[in-house]
C-alpha cells in the first residue's frame, strides 16, 4: 500500500469519530436507516456465512490478530524512536480500519432510539411498584421450580447439552417474531467461546463478536443460566446493543419459550436484578421478599456466587473498568451499571401490559 494512502487512512480516524458523534446525535435516523434498515441485512449475511461453522470463527480471528500484534511489537517497536511517524502511521491505519468496521457491522446500534422510548415507557418507578413486581417474579419462579421439581429444597439442573440449549433458544424468538418480525432469528450463529476460561476470570457470561456477528457464550458458567445468557447474546445479535435492553429482550425470549427450564432461567435472571434494587431501597423489605423464595432457588443463586468467587482475581476489576469505559464511550452513560437498569424496563412494561394470571404480553402498538 502506498505511503500517501496509508496516511489518508490513518488520518481518517479523526473525521470518522466526528461523523459517528454527529450521526449518533440523531437516534431516530440511526433507528430508521441503520438499526431497522442496513443492520438487519448485515447481520443476516454474517449469520449465513459463519453460523454453520461449529467453532467460533471470531475467536480464531482474534487469536491470529494477537499473533500478528505480538510479531509487530517485537519487530517494529524497537524502531519506534528511529522512525516514529512510520510506526504510528501503521498503528493508526489498523485503528481506523477497525473503527470503521466496528461501527458499520454493529456499533451504530449503540446510538439507536432507546427501547423505553419506543415502547412509551417511563424510566422511573415507585418503591411499591418495584415491590409488587418483585413479588410477582418470586411467585413465577417458585411456581416454575415446583413444576420442575416438587421438592422445594432441590437445586435445578438443566438436562440439556449446550448445543441443545442453543437450538432451543430460537423458539422464544420465533414466538415473539410471530407478531414482531424484526425479532426473528432465521439463521442461528451462537457458539461456545474458545476463550471461556478467560471470560470467566474477567467475570463475563458471553459477548457478541461485532465483526462476525457470532453470539459467544461462556462455556464454563453455571448450568441453569445457559438459556437466558444465550438469549441475551442473541438480543445483541439482532441489534439491541444496550445491556439493559439485551437483558429485557433476552428475558422475554426465555419466558416465551415453551420449555420450562428456559422460563425458569429467565425469571431467576431478572429476579436477581429486582431483588438487588429492593435491597438498595429497603433492606427490610428485601429480607421479607427473599424469605418467600423456595430454598432450591436460593441454592441456585448460591451456586452462581460460589462459581464466580472461585474465579475472582485481582485483575477482574481492571477488566470491568475497561469494559465500563468502552460502554460509556459507546453512548451507554451508566457504563456497566446499565445491566441493572433492566429493572425500570421490566417494572414499567409489566405495569403497562400485565393482565391478571397471564405473563407479560406485547401491546398491539409495540414499536419493536
Amino acid at each position: 500500500m502506498a505511503k500517501h494512502l496509508k496516511t489518508l487512512i490513518a488520518l481518517s480516524i479523526v473525521p470518522q469519530i466526528l461523523l459517528v458523534k454527529i450521526i449518533g446525535s440523531f437516534p431516530n435516523f440511526v433507528e430508521t436507516y441503520y438499526s431497522s434498515g442496513i443492520y438487519p441485512v448485515i447481520s443476516k449475511i454474517a449469520r449465513y456465512i459463519f453460523g454453520w461453522i461449529p467453532i467460533s470463527v471470531g475467536d480464531i480471528i482474534y487469536s491470529i490478530a494477537a499473533v500478528f500484534l505480538i510479531r509487530f511489537l517485537v519487530k517494529e517497536l524497537p524502531k519506534l524512536f528511529k522512525k516514529p511517524i512510520e510506526i504510528l502511521r501503521e498503528c493508526f491505519v489498523v485503528i481506523a480500519v477497525l473503527y470503521a468496521l466496528f461501527h458499520l457491522l454493529w456499533g451504530f446500534n449503540y446510538y439507536r432510539l432507546p427501547l423505553h422510548e419506543k415502547l412509551g415507557l417511563s424510566e422511573l418507578y415507585t418503591q411499591e411498584e418495584l415491590y409488587n413486581y418483585t413479588n410477582y417474579l418470586i411467585q413465577q419462579s417458585n411456581s416454575l421450580h415446583k413444576q420442575l421439581n416438587p421438592d422445594s429444597t432441590a437445586i435445578i439442573k438443566i438436562p440439556y447439552s449446550r448445543e441443545e440449549i442453543y437450538q432451543k433458544s430460537l423458539e422464544g424468538y420465533q414466538k415473539l417474531a410471530d407478531q414482531y418480525p424484526n425479532l426473528q432469528i432465521e439463521t442461528q450463529s451462537i457458539k461456545t467461546s474458545l476463550y471461556s476460561t478467560g471470560l470467566t476470570y474477567m467475570g463475563y457470561g458471553g459477548y457478541l463478536n461485532p465483526f462476525t456477528n457470532e453470539a459467544q457464550v461462556n462455556g464454563l458458567q453455571i448450568n441453569y443460566r445457559y438459556p437466558v445468557v444465550s438469549c441475551h447474546e442473541q438480543a445483541h445479535q439482532i441489534g439491541y446493543s444496550a445491556e439493559n435492553e439485551a437483558n429485557f429482550i433476552g428475558f422475554l425470549a426465555a419466558i416465551h419459550n415453551s420449555d420450562l427450564y428456559f422460563k425458569y432461567s429467565g425469571y431467576l435472571y431478572v429476579l436477581r436484578y429486582a431483588l438487588a434494587a429492593v435491597e438498595r431501597k429497603s433492606p427490610e423489605q428485601f429480607e421479607v421478599l427473599k424469605n418467600q423464595l423456595y430454598p432450591g432457588i436460593i441454592k441456585n443463586y448460591i451456586e452462581v456466587n460460589t462459581f464466580w468467587k472461585k474465579y475472582k482475581t485481582k485483575a477482574e476489576p481492571y477488566f470491568k473498568r475497561t469494559f465500563n469505559s468502552f460502554l460509556k464511550a459507546n453512548n451507554q452513560k451508566k457504563g456497566i451499571k446499565s445491566y441493572s437498569y433492566v429493572v425500570a424496563l421490566l417494572v414499567n412494561y409489566h405495569k403497562a401490559n400485565h393482565k391478571k394470571n397471564s405473563e407479560i404480553q406485547f401491546p398491539s402498538n409495540s414499536l419493536f
